[in-house]
């Protein structure tokens, strides 16, 4: 799964998504023991957005992110962006769905114009994307000048006493999980395959300096297995 590359990758992924749509929120909480919303708050207090912003919750799932902004700022413009359309009909669903504005939006290739937003966030999406390069390209090609990025994703754990109890907790109770909510434990076989297949938190804010974001920091959460990073266009 996690040895895929290009476009089978993003089929693999797509199709992944798709298939457990239905039962994506209910897993987020479990799985995070619902720490998972405090974490989208600190994203978007860091994305600093104000009234008449506007901004891309890319890959965006069933509007998690995009929803919070709305309820945070309502005066701001929040598009919720994925390219895994049974994921954003779900969202659509979802109480106050109506009020966004969705868009099948690819992360390689986003359909905007130079300069769009003043802000781009994104949860669990940058472990998934074939191209990381190109992504954060992107992302800072729709930001106007001063925009921010702010990333919420997973990362591999510090080895440290808890170490053992965090794999036991990724390999094992994850994938029975999400056997019993959702009957694919293959998807959640691939959450920890993707997090130890990517970037430590400290070598993704090295990647965000190289796409030329500045002011880039990032915070680890959850024992070290999440992280926030944030940059400056």
């Amino acid at each position: 799964m996690t040895t895929l590359t290009g476009r089978e990758r993003a089929t693999y992924v797509q199709k992944m998504f798709t298939r457990i749509a239905g039962r994506y929120d209910v897993m987020n909480r479990l799985m995070t023991f619902g720490q998972d919303l405090s974490w989208r708050r600190e994203v978007i207090r860091r994305a600093a957005i104000t009234p008449g912003s506007r901004v891309l919750d890319l890959g965006t799932g069933t509007g998690d992110l995009a929803l919070e902004i709305r309820a945070h700022q309502p005066e701001s413009w929040p598009v919720a962006g994925d390219f895994t359309v049974e994921m954003m009909r779900v969202g659509q669903k979802r109480p106050n769905g109506n009020t966004l504005d969705w868009c099948a939006t690819d992360a390689l290739n986003l359909p905007y114009a130079d300069e769009t937003f003043d802000a781009v966030v994104s949860g669990f999406l940058m472990r998934n994307v074939s191209d990381l390069p190109r992504a954060l390209s992107e992302q800072r090609r729709i930001l106007k000048p001063g925009g921010r990025i702010v990333i919420l994703d997973t990362t591999r754990p510090p080895e440290n006493l808890l170490a053992p109890f965090i794999r036991i907790h990724l390999n094992y109770v994850i994938p029975t999980l999400g056997k019993l909510i959702t009957g694919e434990a293959e998807a959640y076989t691939y959450l920890p395959d993707s997090t130890k297949g990517f970037l430590r938190a400290e070598a993704l804010a090295v990647r965000m300096g190289e796409a030329n974001f500045g002011e880039v920091g990032f915070k680890r959460v959850m024992f070290g297995t999440i992280a926030i990073h944030w940059g400056k266009k």
